[in-house]
């Protein structure tokens, strides 16, 4: 089953982050925990680690672009899964 990325709450007061850049691509390979992208919001800038391992099938977030805490940033799982929808 594949997993959604979401931007984390970096702070009480933080409502949304940039995705200052990408770690991994689309077909790499991540473990838990391991560096997935880093984010940046006005108070810190910190890395994002994968939620669980498997491979990045879907990156729904560019570079530079700024998204709300609870945004999908990406999608991770089984390559056999790149045709299906995630669980939101």
């Amino acid at each position: 089953m594949s997993e959604s990325v979401k931007m984390p709450a970096l702070g009480e007061s933080v409502t949304e982050g940039t995705v200052s850049s990408w770690l991994k691509a689309v077909g790499d390979t991540v473990e838990v925990d391991e560096p997935l992208l880093e984010v940046a919001t006005d108070k810190v800038d910190t890395e994002v680690p994968s939620p669980a391992a498997g491979v990045v099938l879907e990156i729904r977030v560019a570079e530079d672009e700024t998204v709300e805490v609870g945004t999908v940033l990406a999608i991770i799982g089984d390559p056999s899964e790149a045709s299906g929808s995630p669980e939101p």
